[in-house]
């Protein structure tokens, strides 16, 4: 893999190629994680975007050995860090060290300065640890002893958490969720699904081993580039930019919100819309990529009234209701 330390951008390749090598991915990744598509879409949009990712899945469904698959496929470097409650910000940002034999402090870097940053269990840490995150996701940059250090390109946080244990957590502040640029929940396997992953442990796949899997890199950061630079030319028409500004109102006057979704949501959503309809082929956004991103990108960025929450109701679903409500332009 390459070394996250060195300048690794590359030479931005031909669209058309990029894209056909982004589409391999799901065979790549297939190759070691069974029936994840739609997490694997969401995570290489938020690549295409330079966002970041909030996976949330009960314990035991692939989450890590996806991205580590998605690392090896990408040739990018991964590290993944624990959050525990006694994490502290320099465990992941990195701090400075005496050397005694200079007699100097010098700084060495903590797991964040890497391609790929799994942050295990991210409500587990007190709030200053998750905030210790909040400059190298939005910033791309450390700062330590007043000294910015630029992190490597690409950079992406895939951050995860458990839906059902509330018990030694720390919920993320709306300040901080609004800082990724989707939410993915991962699902319970299919019955199929699932039978397929035994033959697999059955015929002696071993999940530590990507490369006896057969995982090699089928993309890099030149593809992405490439990527990137189609998807600037991705042309929205205003009548898409009001549908976009109309979900996102809506929200905010939704009965069952108490906290809708931001002007800097409504950017991301057109964002990710944007990389979706270069990775489906095109060279302009219609609506239905703006509904295919929409649940992932905007259900993290709102709040539920305690009593619409009692009642059962979910973000999805109130999500779902304003796609069905508001006019899809023509």
């Amino acid at each position: 893999m390459m070394d996250p330390t060195t300048d690794n951008a590359g030479q931005p390749g031909d669209a058309d190629a990029a894209r056909s090598a982004l589409e391999a991915l799901r065979a790549e990744i297939a190759k070691a994680v069974v029936g994840q598509d739609p997490a694997v879409t969401g995570l290489v949009v938020a690549l295409l975007c330079r966002g970041h990712v909030l996976l949330e899945g009960v314990p035991g469904v692939a989450k890590t050995l996806l991205v580590r698959t998605l690392a090896a496929a990408l040739d990018l470097g991964t590290k993944r860090v624990q959050f525990t409650p006694d994490l502290m910000p320099s465990d992941v940002t990195g701090s400075l060290v005496y050397d005694a034999r200079t007699a100097e402090f010098s700084f060495q870097p903590g797991p964040v300065f890497t391609h790929l940053l799994l942050a295990d269990e991210i409500n587990r840490t007190p709030p200053k640890t998750q905030s210790s995150l909040l400059e190298a996701m939005e910033e791309r940059q450390v700062t330590v002893d007043g000294t910015p250090r630029p992190l490597p390109e690409p950079f992406l946080v895939i951050a995860t958490q458990n839906p059902v244990e509330y018990e030694g957590t720390y919920p993320l502040p709306e300040a901080q969720l609004d800082r990724f640029l989707l939410k993915l929940t991962i699902p319970l396997p299919s019955r199929q699904d699932e039978i397929d992953v035994l033959t697999r442990h059955a015929a002696g796949f071993d999940p530590r081993d990507l490369r006896a899997a057969g995982v090699r890199p089928v993309a890099g950061p030149a593809d992405l580039d490439a990527a990137r630079t189609a998807i600037a030319e991705t042309a929205v028409s205003p009548e898409i930019a009001a549908y976009v500004v109309d979900l996102c109102r809506a929200t905010r006057e939704s009965p069952s919100l108490s906290l809708g979704v931001s002007p800097r949501g409504a950017t991301a959503l057109l964002s990710t819309s944007r990389a979706w309809a270069w990775l489906t082929g095109r060279d302009y956004v219609i609506p239905d990529d703006v509904k295919a991103l929409a649940l992932p990108t905007l259900r993290h960025r709102v709040q539920l009234r305690p009593e619409a929450e009692m009642e059962g109701v979910t973000a999805d679903s109130v999500i779902n209701a304003i796609l069905a409500h508001v006019p899809v332009p023509r």
